[in-house]
């Protein structure tokens, strides 16, 4: 008789801004298999940034679909699934069925901004801070809840609750109601970091029903359910199939990188960036944002400084400028992206003069200014499409350096390399930039590394097949470390300091432009 051996897969999938991606692992940690379903985003207005949620169930379904169609991974050996997603803003709105009323506004809608005015005029910021370590911004999910509740009031109505996109994906796989620790804490506003539950008292101040939140708070290791016949059917994993909570994709994919200790930091950088670090402090400051970290949520927070576009304005550069690039890119085969870097690889530091401030939808952390605009400063005749290319690169390298100079005057010590995960890791230029900007050695994971890895180990954690958060360091292999070149360094540092003097002097004129 012959012997069949079942060998564990675990599979982790993300919601992301402009698609779902899927993976599944073995026990070793390594990818058996891979997904990626893409999909837009609606943005009816300037400023607004809005999705109905059906594109990201579907997408759910074919990435673990397809992923179960590989021939290295089968349904029986599937131990569990984790699901993280983007930052939903202020969640999809449901009513009593947990039908959708209105779109998600996702963490790019800046829509809020006569909410935020309130905030500011009529609370105590400092008690804000206090209890949920973090400050008022368009950003934060309470304040498109206020600007839902001002503006869409039979929305706001028949809202029975706001759930974050992986906990919505979730119901729809499991039946079950839940949300991760991580989910909550970002929404800001409400949730008290302290506690680790809905602050009641800043829900009444704030006019938000804690009732509109969902009751089961859960750890992002933990079962929230079990795959139903139904969703078995559309995903082709087994009935009874257990479904872990997951997160937020930036403390996913830090986590994914190794990020486990006090001082760990990783730059995520995909279609925004997310520059964070685990750490047991959790007011470090009120220009960082703050949640609970998916490991050990009830002691550790994930801390973190943003910027709004990243790999976004790349691709609207592509989109917009590129098109020569992406023709070409497709007679030979050659992604247009690295068309476009060849040319700007022999480009110097500075670009010759240029300049970017990527504000291309405000900015997020530390400015915190949904008003901000994209410039382009020094653009002179003699600049040509590789010199702008690389400094739309330089402007995303000096938003994260801004971002890390936020830590300065802390106590908080951090390691002495830098990861860097996401899509700009597929360059071969930008993550040099990024080591000469900051002065921090760059480390780069030999494998792809982003929320998906994150995912397939915390669902490892949830059933059991991994013990201690550790293990997952076992799997990981870096490529070279990119030391920073400290001529290049020298030169950075002085478009630096002309690039933090820029937006101080150009804030009043973009706040005039945004109006129009």
């Amino acid at each position: 008789m012959e012997v069949i051996y079942i060998s564990t897969k675990l599979i982790g999938v993300d919601i992301g801004t402009q698609g779902a991606s899927g993976l599944a692992i073995n026990a070793e940690g390594e990818i058996m298999a891979e997904s990626y379903q893409g999909y837009d985003v609606e943005q009816p207005r300037p400023g607004w940034a809005q999705k109905w949620p059906r594109d990201w169930v579907e997408a759910v379904y074919d990435v673990l679909s397809e992923i179960l169609e590989d021939n290295q991974v089968s349904a029986e050996e599937v131990e569990g699934v984790a699901i993280s997603g983007l930052y939903g803003g202020a969640g999809i709105p449901v009513d009593e069925e947990l039908n959708p009323t209105a779109p998600c506004l996702i963490w790019m809608d800046r829509r809020a901004e006569d909410q935020v005015d309130w905030v500011k005029n009529n609370l105590d910021l400092d008690r804000l801070y206090q209890i949920t370590g973090n400050y008022v911004d368009s950003y934060h999910g309470f304040t498109k809840m206020m600007w839902m509740r001002d503006n869409w009031p039979e929305v706001w109505e028949k809202t029975e609750l706001f759930l974050p996109p992986n906990s919505y994906v979730i119901n729809r796989l499991t039946g079950e109601i839940a949300i991760d620790y991580s989910s909550a804490g970002n929404i800001g506003g409400i949730f008290d970091l302290e506690s680790r539950d809905w602050s009641e008292e800043m829900c009444k101040k704030l006019g938000i029903p804690m009732e509109k939140q969902p009751e089961r708070m859960v750890a992002s290791s933990e079962i929230v359910g079990r795959i139903t016949e139904g969703a078995a059917e559309k995903t082709k994993l087994n009935p009874g199939t257990p479904v872990i909570a997951g997160g937020v994709d930036a403390p996913v994919a830090t986590l994914s990188a190794g990020a486990i200790e006090q001082g760990s930091h990783v730059a995520m950088m995909g279609t925004s960036m997310c520059w964070g670090m685990v750490t047991e402090e959790s007011h470090l400051s009120d220009r960082l944002v703050s949640m609970p970290n998916v490991i050990e949520p009830e002691d550790k927070v994930y801390s973190f400084g943003g910027a709004a576009t990243a790999g976004a304005i790349v691709r609207w550069f592509r989109d917009v400028l590129g098109q020569q690039e992406v023709k070409a890119g497709e007679e030979l085969d050659i992604d247009a992206y690295r068309l476009l870097e060849l040319r700007a690889e022999d480009v110097s530091p500075g670009s010759e003069g240029l300049l970017v401030l990527p504000y291309f939808m405000g900015e997020r952390s530390p400015i915190w200014d949904s008003k901000a605009r994209g410039t382009v400063m020094g653009l002179s005749l003699y600049h040509e499409k590789e010199h702008l290319f690389r400094a739309f690169m330089e402007g995303v390298a000096y938003a994260l350096r801004h971002n890390m100079e936020i830590l300065d005057d802390s106590d908080v010590n951090l390691d002495n390399e830098l990861v860097v995960v996401g899509g700009v890791t597929k360059s071969s230029l930008w993550p040099q930039i990024l080591a000469d900007v900051t002065g921090y050695p760059v480390r780069l994971l030999k494998s792809r590394v982003e929320a998906p890895l994150g995912d397939a180990f915390l669902a490892g954690l949830g059933t059991g097949v991994f013990s201690e958060a550790s293990e997952l360091k076992s799997w990981l292999e870096y490529e070279k470390t990119l030391s920073p070149q400290m001529k290049n360094k020298k030169i950075y540092d002085e478009y630096y300091a002309e690039y933090k003097d820029l937006y101080p002097s150009l804030k009043d004129n973009m706040s005039r432009m945004s109006d129009r």
